[in-house]
């Protein structure tokens, strides 16, 4: 425990038995008065349990907060993400590590806001979300004290935590007495599976752990066909309809768990220096993400493209790590929102057993010229004979090269 004396601590509350066991931890370790916040971003479950069970664990209801962030997820962390096409290890779309930034930030505006002194989360001291959870606070507000339970206490099994709930009278559901199969993760752009069953990556994930997705095979037999209208990188429109971040986001995951898109199956490389296995779900995600590099092949230029394509990994790293709040994330994130200023226009996919690919792509600002590329003659500024100058040009380090190796017998 801590040295330092807290007085008030805000903890990030789910209402599931974890998080209950850790508001009780907290009140009878520290005996702190405890503030709970529960935030919505599409996770898909009812939070008035989440209120009820709080009360019943003594909380004041002034001190029980539940927000819905959707809008503001999507709008403020999902979208700016995806006008860089960032991808973890080239395959992830980040949907947990997105999610750690605005539950922190919200955490610490009510800290600032209920006079807490001290912020706690449920994250484990084996995974990622402890650093992205802690770094937001940091940099947030720098003197905060953090309580991270499972790096303190010695409730060190099921047993251990089935014991402490019901010593200290904490309801436990039954399907909550044996070991979980697999532990999830969920909000409106994915859902992520975890340990257990899914602890081997040679075996397969089976199929009771897919929850956003229908079976590929057994996916309809005839494909969608739909567009993605956008303005300045973000999508707009579906189908030609107007809809706010969150309700656009939950209709494509509706379009892509029909069809069977979204699933990965990944051994990743945790940022605490482990390997971990997980499946992630990203329906919606899945979709945009090629609907948006479909758009941009037409809107940025080729050195604008090609030098997003080269600082994503570095993005995406930043978010995988927690460093959302980071002057380099924002650095690169103002470089990204500048190439999306005529990033703008449709794109039609066909979604269709598992796969989303674009098939028409317009835009007012497109760079593509019909009458540059065709085959056929036409009045175009372009000279065939301009090429053999130019490749010229860019043999000539080639053959300064070849004619040093005559010299040298290689």
């Amino acid at each position: 425990m801590s040295e330092k004396r807290v007085k008030k601590v805000v903890l990030a509350y789910s209402g599931g038995l974890d998080t209950s066991i850790i508001l009780k931890w907290l009140q009878t370790t520290y005996g702190c008065e405890v503030i709970t916040f529960t935030a919505d971003l599409g996770q898909g479950e009812e939070l008035g349990p989440a209120r009820d069970k709080a009360l019943l664990l003594g909380i004041k209801p002034e001190n029980i907060f539940i927000e819905d962030l959707r809008e503001e997820f999507v709008r403020d962390y999902v979208f700016p993400m995806f006008r860089a096409n960032a991808q973890y290890e080239g395959l992830y779309l980040l949907g947990t590590s997105i999610a750690r930034p605005l539950i922190a930030k919200k955490q610490i505006e009510i800290a600032e806001k209920m006079g807490a002194d001290a912020v706690s989360h449920g994250a484990t001291g084996k995974g990622n979300d402890q650093v992205r959870f802690e770094l937001s606070y940091y940099a947030l507000k720098p003197d905060i004290t953090i309580i991270a339970p499972w790096r303190e206490w010695d409730l060190r099994s099921r047993e251990q935590l089935i014991a402490f709930a019901e010593q200290h009278q904490i309801p436990i559901a039954k399907d909550k007495r044996g070991e979980a199969p697999f532990s999830v993760d969920a909000n409106l752009l994915h859902a992520s599976s975890e340990g257990k069953v899914l602890e081997d990556p040679a075996i397969e994930v089976p199929d009771y752990v897919y929850s956003r997705t229908n079976d590929p095979e057994t996916a309809p037999d005839k494909p969608t066909i739909m567009t993605i209208d956008f303005e300045k990188g973000d999508p707009v429109a579906i189908d030609g309809k107007k809809m706010s971040p969150a309700t656009l986001l939950a209709k494509l995951n509706e379009l892509g768990k029909i069809n069977g898109i979204g699933r990965l199956d990944l051994v990743e490389n945790r940022f605490v220096g482990m390997k971990s296995r997980g499946m992630y779900e990203t329906p919606g995600g899945t979709i945009l993400y090629f609907a948006h590099r479909g758009i941009e092949s037409i809107t940025l230029d080729r050195g604008a493209a090609h030098l997003k394509d080269e600082i994503m990994p570095k993005y995406a790293e930043l978010i995988y790590n927690g460093f959302w709040f980071s002057p380099e994330r924002e650095m690169l994130q103002a470089l990204i929102d500048k190439s999306q200023e005529a990033v703008t226009g449709r794109v039609t996919l066909k979604l269709y057993k598992g796969s989303a690919w674009v098939i028409g792509r317009e835009s007012p600002y497109s760079l593509y010229d019909q009458d540059l590329v065709t085959f056929e003659e036409g009045a175009v500024a372009y000279d065939h004979r301009d090429a053999a100058g130019f490749i010229r040009l860019n043999a000539l380090r080639l053959r300064t090269l070849g004619q040093r190796k005559r010299k040298m017998g290689l």
